[in-house]
């Protein structure tokens, strides 16, 4: 027995409304939880992207759980693009974001050969969107 994957990960923002904002708005993320942080029952709110979720936690943070010091914009995110890496650089360009790398060739985590497109979220996190052959 062992590890099989990760189950979600947390990021820290400035402003949690503005960043589940921009994760449903430009990457169609699903929004959990949003009514019951935004009431102050709960500490977090939680976006699902295609298999992934990601926990937003604000800053400064609302639990005791939390990384030792968690800090806006200091993640790399890579998740994986269905479809041609042009149609992620199409989104980028409805969008006004800017690429900062891309379309790059990539390995992905298994091993197949891809390409991948960077841009930052509200916080300047790095955003990788991979597609794979």
């Amino acid at each position: 027995m062992g590890i099989r994957g990760f189950d979600h990960l947390a990021i820290t923002v400035a402003d949690v409304g503005r960043t589940v904002d921009f994760y449903r708005d430009v990457l169609g993320a699903q929004v959990l939880y949003r009514d019951r942080f935004d009431d102050g029952r709960f500490p977090i709110v939680t976006l699902v992207l295609g298999t992934n979720r990601v926990n937003v936690h604000p800053s400064p943070p609302r639990a005791d759980l939390v990384a030792d010091r968690p800090t806006p914009g200091s993640v790399d995110l890579c998740f994986r693009w269905d479809g041609p890496i042009e149609s992620a650089v199409d989104l980028l360009g409805r969008h006004g974001l800017p690429v900062v790398e891309g379309p790059s060739f990539r390995l992905s985590a298994d091993g197949s050969k891809g390409a991948s497109v960077y841009f930052r979220d509200p916080d300047a996190n790095l955003i990788e969107l991979l597609t794979t052959d």
